[in-house]
């Protein structure tokens, strides 16, 4: 190898290794001042801290208005389970619609789905909010996790689509000649075959909703329903300040470690479903 490609190589190696450091710097540094005492949190800023504690994690777990931090974090567990099966179940059942069965005005109605993915939440925020008010569901969940049972999340069906598109006919053909149903069809070839994708969905859909802050803060209106997103906001004063630094910095630091250990340990599916859904138009 030459000299020239060798010395390209390592100046792109280090260029990706210190936008790496770059981008992970804030994370160490969260966790680290995790640990310091509050007054030396922006004294000694550095990742070596000179004092250690763990009452940050004592005074955080505590909550907000005598509802403790176990009581978000497991709100916070079930409407990701709760938003992941509802986008499973409707998106796929959408996606298989699209891709396999014909019907009239499919392409029409493909991309008007399409469509909405250019769409911006913001535009129909305000009509969302006053026909979920008028349901009488403002201050539940029910606004965030009903639309997830109805395909609402357009990009989904679209990774969906794609991938069951790359998926061979004559698997389908085959079992449809002995005698299988479409139902069938879509329960016992479909389904399994499309796991890549389907983790992919679950996955993208669990941090979706474990770190959406802003619908959580219009619509969950108690202390009691609050998920760790919108409890974290309880550490910001009506001033806009922060009031306990330390708390604030440890329930952080705890409420991404379910994000961490759901990705690296479905990193091999989350890669095969996203490199797959190309493959076909």
């Amino acid at each position: 190898m030459k000299s020239g490609t060798v010395l390209r190589l390592s100046m792109t190696h280090l260029s990706i290794i210190g936008l790496g450091v770059l981008m992970i710097y804030p994370v160490a540094w969260m966790i680290v001042s995790s640990f310091k005492p509050n007054n030396m949190i922006f004294s000694d800023p550095g990742l070596i801290p000179k004092a250690l504690t763990v009452e940050n994690y004592i005074t955080g777990w505590r909550g907000y208005a005598g509802t403790s931090f176990g009581t978000f974090f497991a709100n916070s567990l079930l409407m990701c389970a709760v938003a992941i099966i509802g986008n499973l179940i409707s998106c796929s059942m959408a996606a298989y619609a699209f891709a396999r069965l014909r019907f009239a005005g499919r392409s029409f109605w493909f991309a008007i789905m399409l469509i909405t993915l250019m769409l911006p939440a913001h535009v129909t925020l305000v009509p969302r909010y006053i026909m979920f008010n008028s349901f009488g569901w403002v201050g539940s969940y029910a606004p965030i996790l009903v639309p997830k049972f109805l395909a609402t999340d357009a990009f989904f069906v679209f990774l969906l689509v794609q991938f069951i598109r790359s998926l061979p006919k004559e698997i389908e053909e085959a079992a449809i000649i002995d005698g299988c149903s479409k139902v069938g069809v879509f329960l016992r070839i479909i389904l399994p075959l499309a796991s890549p994708a389907l983790v992919t969905t679950a996955l993208f859909t669990f941090l979706w909703t474990w770190d959406d802050f802003f619908n959580h803060l219009l619509y969950l209106t108690r202390p009691d329903t609050f998920t760790v997103s919108r409890a974290l906001r309880t550490f910001v004063g009506d001033a806009g300040a922060v009031s306990n630094w330390g708390g604030a910095l440890a329930m952080s630091t705890l409420s991404v470690v379910p994000a961490f250990i759901l990705f690296f340990s479905l990193q091999k599916y989350f890669v095969q479903g996203i490199t797959t859904t190309g493959i076909k138009g």
